[in-house]
Parts: structure tokens; C-alpha cells; sequence
């Protein structure tokens, strides 16, 4: 398998019969997503977008046979109990696309998951995609191309357009995903970077930061000592106003924490290549030297 997901993954969907989960399986189906089933309570014996639908994961993986991760797009108040009823069938893949999950909620699912050796993506995330592979999540398709950089963002929707960017630059990429944005998630980048410094389809890394908690001063001491693929890095959030939230649970600068410039230095002393706008990173990672004849 490749980087968490690959064309052979086999997919459930809860939370498939609203709208959004809807709209979503259309657009990961139209990425060949191997989505054998839905789930919502109360629905089952019905269908979605081609897919049958059944009241709880147990049932879904009784009648389809074992899966291999789950896409949730089911409303805060359910997602707790949703994203628990996956980690109990030990679904080895968790992507919980939705925001607004009670901090408390989000430490326990972050406990239950990581207890169980599940890996859970999110929450409050845009997911996963393995360009030319697979799509777990509401990254556009068409933002991306086949290639060998590794982008791991804290930001959604930067995901979207640093993929763009090099994309269109002819630079495709091994993975793109957006870990999540909120202040407990079920992953960090430290987890990120060691799966890409395995991964022998990946020869160089973007990473995307923001302003907010310490990820980044964390992840530095990883790099430090466990990463020898060439980095390059971008922090968002160089403006906020200190002390208030911009956007992202995570995103809040207090005191001296999490701010712009703890995060410069400490990527920058453990050897990370930052740039500080988006257009700058194709550069960035050709010079880099990662691509060359490749």
C-alpha cells in the first residue's frame, strides 16, 4: 500500500446520505475511490450515489466484508459517536472531515484511535489524496498530479492551492494531505514526516504550518533527527493579531507560543528551506535538488 491509501483501499462513507456526504462520494468516486458502502443510522436497505447504505459500520462490514478506512462527514454533535463506532471495528483508517468537534471529544477520540494503533486524520480536515491512486476526503482531484513530494498541510484549503501551484509548475505530488486544523487532532506532523521518509515514492517534502499551539516546534525536533529527505516550509498567519483566534481552533497565538517567528527558527535550525509566500515554493523544491532525473 502506499502513503495510508492506494487504489486498492476499500472505503466507507459515513455519514453518506446528507448532502454533503453526498456531493463528496460523487467527487471521490469520480477518482476510481473504491467505496463499497455507506452509513446512516436509520437509512439502512437504502442507497446513495450507487452505494448501499447501512445502520452502522458492524453492518456495513458484515455484508460487504472488511474495510480499509472510513470518510466521515457526519454533523459535531454525531461525530464523536460515529468516529467511535469505526475506531470499534477496527477500521485501520479515520478521516474525519468534520469541524466544530468539542475540544474534550477530540481528546478522546485522539486517545481511543492511537490506543487501538488506528491512524485518524483530522478532525476538521479536507483528508487525503494519493494522486493517480486514491481520494479520501474533499481535496480536488483536479488541483494535483502524480509525482514525488509529499505535501502535508495543517490548512485545508492551502492544501488545495499549494497542490495547484505545483501542479501547474510540473511538479506532481506523492500525497496530499491536510492533517487538520483544530488544536487536538488524532495525527501530528511528527507522524506525517516519519510515513514520507519511508515512503519510496516521496524524494521531497512540503510542509504547511500556521501560527497556533507548538506542531511545528514539536515537528522540528523530529526532523532534526529522524528526516533526511530535503523539506521546504511555508507558516500562514504572519499577520494575526496576537491573542486571537483566526479561523482554525488551533489558530491562536498566546504570549510568545505559537507565533510566526518560534516556528521560523526552529524549522529553519533543523534544516527546513522556508519560503514566505505560496508562489515560491515550486522554486523552493527544485532547488532542493530532490527532482533532479526524477
Amino acid at each position: 500500500m502506499g502513503f495510508l491509501a492506494d487504489r486498492s483501499t476499500r472505503v466507507i462513507v459515513q455519514g453518506i446520505t446528507g448532502n454533503f456526504g453526498r456531493s463528496q462520494t460523487r467527487l471521490m468516486q469520480s477518482y476510481n475511490t473504491q467505496i463499497v458502502a455507506g452509513v446512516t443510522p436509520k437509512k439502512g436497505g437504502t442507497e446513495a450515489e450507487g452505494v448501499p447504505v447501512f445502520n452502522s459500520v458492524y453492518e456495513a462490514i458484515e455484508a460487504v466484508g472488511p474495510v480499509d478506512a472510513s470518510v466521515i462527514y457526519v454533523p459535531a454533535p454525531f461525530a464523536k459517536a460515529a468516529v467511535e463506532e469505526a475506531a470499534d471495528a477496527l477500521v485501520p483508517l479515520i478521516v474525519v472531515i468534520t469541524e466544530g468537534i468539542p475540544l474534550h471529544d477530540e481528546m478522546r477520540l485522539r486517545q481511543l484511535t492511537r490506543s487501538r494503533n488506528l491512524w485518524m486524520i483530522g478532525p476538521n480536515c479536507p483528508g487525503i489524496l494519493v494522486p493517480g491512486e486514491t481520494s479520501l476526503g474533499m481535496i480536488p482531484p483536479g488541483s494535483t498530479s502524480p509525482g514525488h513530494v509529499a505535501v502535508i498541510s495543517r490548512s485545508g484549503t492551502l492544501t488545495f492551492e499549494i497542490t495547484k501551484v505545483l501542479t501547474d509548475a510540473g511538479i506532481g505530488q506523492s500525497v496530499c494531505v491536510g492533517i487538520g486544523g483544530d488544536r487536538v487532532i488524532g495525527r501530528d506532523f511528527a507522524d506525517y514526516l516519519r510515513l514520507a521518509e519511508n515512503d519510496p515514492d516521496t524524494k521531497a517534502i512540503v510542509m504547511v504550518g500556521e501560527i497556533g499551539g507548538d506542531a511545528e516546534e514539536r515537528a522540528a525536533l523530529v526532523i532534526q533527527e529522524e528526516i533526511s529527505k530535503p523539506m521546504v516550509g511555508l507558516l500562514v498567519g504572519r499577520h494575526a493579531p496576537r491573542g486571537t483566534r483566526m479561523g482554525h481552533a488551533g489558530a491562536m497565538i498566546q504570549g510568545n507560543t505559537g507565533t510566526v517567528e518560534s516556528k521560523e527558527q526552529a524549522l529553519t535550525a533543523a534544516g527546513v528551506g522556508l519560503v514566505r509566500y505560496l508562489w515560491e515554493l515550486p522554486e523552493a523544491v527544485r532547488q532542493t535538488g530532490a527532482l533532479n532525473g526524477g
